[in-house]
C-alpha cells in the first residue's frame, strides 16, 4: 500500500486514500508527534485550532486589564495553560518539534526573576517592598496612556504560572504515554 502523499498522485490506491484521508495537511497549531489514527478526534482538533489563539489572546487580556478590573498575571497564566492543555489532549504530547517551543523551566524561572525584581526594585529607590509607582505618557496616536510598575508583577507570575502549568503537562502527560506505549498497558 502506497502512501498518498508521498506519491505524484499515478499511484494513489483506494484503501490508502481512505487511511490517510483525515491526516492533517499541514502542522498548524499541532505538535509534531503524530497519534494513532484510531486515536485521533477530527473534531477536537479542529476546535483547538481554532480556540487556541482565542484563548491565548483572552489570557493576555486577562494580565492586562488585570489592574483595573478582574484579572491578573494569575488567572491570566492559568487561562493561558489551559488553552496548551486543549492543544495538547488535541494534538498529542507537547514536544521539540511543536509550533512554539517553550521550555517550562525556562519560563518558570524567567517569571519568578520578574516578579522578585519587580517587587524589590522600589527598595532600590527608597521605597518598600512591591511598592507601586504609575507613569503616564502621550503617544501621538493613542493619548494619554497611563503604566503601572505591578504590571510587570503580573507579566512575571503569568509566566510563572504558564511555566507550571506546562511542566505538569509535560510530567503527567509523559507519564501517561509511558503507561500506555507499555505492552500490556493500554486499558481497552
Amino acid at each position: 500500500m502506497t502512501d498518498p502523499r508521498a506519491s505524484d498522485g499515478r499511484e494513489e490506491t483506494a484503501t490508502g486514500a481512505w487511511f490517510h484521508s483525515d491526516a492533517p495537511a499541514e502542522r498548524w497549531l499541532l505538535s509534531g508527534y503524530s497519534r494513532d489514527p484510531r486515536e485521533r478526534t477530527i473534531l477536537l482538533e479542529l476546535v483547538a485550532r481554532v480556540v487556541f489563539p482565542t484563548v491565548i489572546v483572552f489570557s493576555v487580556y486577562l494580565l492586562f486589564a488585570g489592574h483595573y478590573r478582574s484579572g491578573g498575571g494569575f488567572s491570566g497564566g492559568l487561562v493561558a495553560g489551559q488553552a496548551f492543555v486543549l492543544r495538547y489532549l488535541a494534538g498529542g504530547r507537547l514536544d521539540d518539534s511543536s509550533t512554539v517551543s517553550m521550555r517550562p523551566p525556562v519560563l518558570i524561572g524567567i517569571g519568578l526573576t520578574i516578579a522578585v525584581i519587580t517587587g524589590l526594585v522600589p527598595v532600590l529607590f527608597g521605597g518598600v517592598v512591591l511598592e507601586s509607582a504609575s507613569f503616564t505618557f502621550a503617544v501621538p496616536l493613542l493619548g494619554k496612556i497611563k503604566l503601572v510598575s505591578s504590571l510587570f508583577l503580573d507579566i512575571g507570575v503569568y509566566l510563572l504560572i504558564l511555566g507550571v502549568v506546562l511542566d505538569l503537562l509535560r510530567t503527567l502527560g509523559s507519564g501517561i504515554e509511558a503507561d500506555i506505549a507499555e505492552p500490556g498497558g493500554d486499558s481497552r
